[in-house]
């Protein structure tokens, strides 16, 4: 029996909160839903001896998939009105349990404030660019800090006429786009000040900085590039068109890791210990922290919150089409190139399969329920599949988008079978009295069109573009869509 003092040193040595690793976390998910081992994905590499099937005669062992429009009781959903009160609870209620995961009532609520704020210019076109931070209220387990990081770029007179706003799931952190620099003279104290303290430290120095009297150690960033230059194009494309733009990192409040599910937003809930099994994976939790940005925008007279979109690419893509499914405020969304866990089929054996999300690289992202459709049970035992999650943004404006596999829009996500969901899907828009792409409703005849191929009539949209592993090139036909379907006139040429 451990002593009182020994005892007390134990407890002083134990974390709040859980500290494990992934592969640790991952373990105790399968022990938790009592299964030995997963059946490992096959790989990306196509040379590899389980190398993922990229053959279409054999992509669709199991074609039948589960009806939209039918109740779990076999009763046919034919009015809106079924739709929105009967069978949208169910799907959503699926996907829950069985692939993102519940959001807990306990959830935090979060206070935001502005944290540094100016006017910038992109393209020429000023702009107000505000970095935002939105705390969770972390009262009832301290031990945890969370926050959500967050930049929000509105056109400088957006105060006389509210504009639309894109959330944006970013990769490299809520900066300002384009910040001020200081003038000449500021610049020039700057680094007279730093080569002082700099020969203060070594004095040898002085004779460096004499000899070559026109170095600087700061120097002004050089000017924004112009359009189609770089990743900033999006951007500047938002900007050129009048819309208001946030730039939302997603890991600031929930890492893309499972070591991170004891931490973060989710780890805050759950008070620094492990999920259970159908609690929210990361791809839910990002979603969280977008509706929490919408709750800000709502409050800015700038903004019309009537028109707030959702975007992301890869696995941001996912999450900005899980945002969208479970927030019925975001009127719009650009899903980019969101494969197995998004947009592609899990029935499908194309390409990345459920077996690679279950697996420690990617299982963070679901429920822990899902793990069970990777052993003992299969993608064919889902009750739901991607054309459901698809089906949840009905009637809302969305457009799917994908690259070509040639280049780096890889083969991996199964653009065929993307189109194959987003053409099933689009039976609930007609249902709703929305357009979808006008080219039918039956998957199993479905042909993926050929790239540049517009499908953007309808409030369903579909555009695969000659690029890669990003939206970059169709978002100005997204905007343009976009524009039009809200009866604005775009200010793109």
């Amino acid at each position: 029996m451990k002593t009182a003092l020994a005892l007390i040193l134990t407890l002083l040595a134990t974390p709040a909160f859980a500290q494990i690793t992934t592969e640790q976390d991952h373990r105790q998910m399968l022990d938790q839903l009592g299964i030995t081992s997963i059946r490992p994905g096959p790989s990306g590499d196509p040379s590899a001896p389980n190398a993922a099937n990229t053959d279409e005669s054999k992509a669709n062992p199991t074609p039948d998939w589960p009806e939209l429009l039918t109740l779990k009781n076999g009763k046919p959903v034919t009015t809106a009105d079924q739709w929105h009160k009967l069978r949208r609870p169910e799907i959503a209620a699926d996907f829950e349990r069985e692939i993102v995961g519940r959001i807990p009532v306990s959830v935090p609520k979060v206070a935001w404030s502005v944290v540094a704020s100016e006017m910038e210019y992109i393209n020429f076109k000023p702009v107000i660019a505000t970095k935002l931070k939105g705390v969770a209220d972390n009262s009832a387990f301290p031990e945890l800090d969370v926050a959500i990081d967050a930049m929000l770029i509105l056109p400088a007179d957006a105060a006389k006429t509210p504009v639309p706003v894109l959330v944006m799931f970013t990769w490299g952190g809520a900066k300002f786009p384009a910040p001020q620099q200081p003038a000449p003279d500021d610049m020039a104290r700057i680094n007279a000040a730093l080569k002082a303290e700099l020969v203060a430290r070594d004095p040898s120095l002085a004779g460096v900085f004499a000899r070559y009297p026109a170095y600087d150690l700061a120097a002004a960033a050089p000017f924004p590039p112009p359009p189609g230059s770089g990743p900033e194009e999006r951007i500047q494309q938002l900007v050129a068109d009048g819309w208001g733009i946030v730039l939302l990192s997603p890991t600031s409040y929930q890492a893309d890791n499972g070591a991170g599910l004891t931490r973060g937003i989710i780890g805050l809930t759950n008070k620094g210990q492990p999920r259970k099994p159908d609690d929210w994976g990361a791809l839910r939790a990002w979603g969280w922290g977008a509706s929490r940005v919408l709750d800000y925008l709502e409050t800015r007279p700038e903004v019309d919150a009537k028109h707030v979109g959702i975007e992301g690419v890869s696995r941001y893509g996912k999450a900005a089409l899980v945002t969208m499914a479970f927030d019925e405020r975001f009127a719009l969304g650009l899903i980019g190139s969101a494969g197995e866990g998004g947009v592609s089929p899990y029935r499908r054996n194309f390409g990345e399969q459920v077996e690679n999300l279950a697996g420690s690289g990617g299982y963070h992202w679901m429920a822990g329920n899902f793990l069970k459709y990777a052993g003992p049970k299969t993608a064919a035992d889902l009750p739901i599949d991607s054309h459901s999650l698809i089906a949840l943004a009905a009637p809302r404006l969305t457009f799917i988008s994908y690259g070509v596999p040639e280049m780096g829009d890889a083969l991996w996500l199964d653009q065929q079978g993307s189109f194959m969901a987003t053409v099933a899907a689009g039976s609930v828009w007609k249902l709703l009295g929305a357009k979808d792409l006008g080219v039918g409703n039956d998957y199993k005849i479905a042909r993926l069109p050929p790239p540049e191929t517009d499908l953007l009539d309808g409030e369903l949209a579909w555009r695969q573009h000659t690029g890669g592993h990003t939206d970059a090139p169709n978002m100005r036909h997204f905007l343009k869509w976009a524009d039009g379907k809200v009866g604005r006139a775009s200010l793109l040429k």
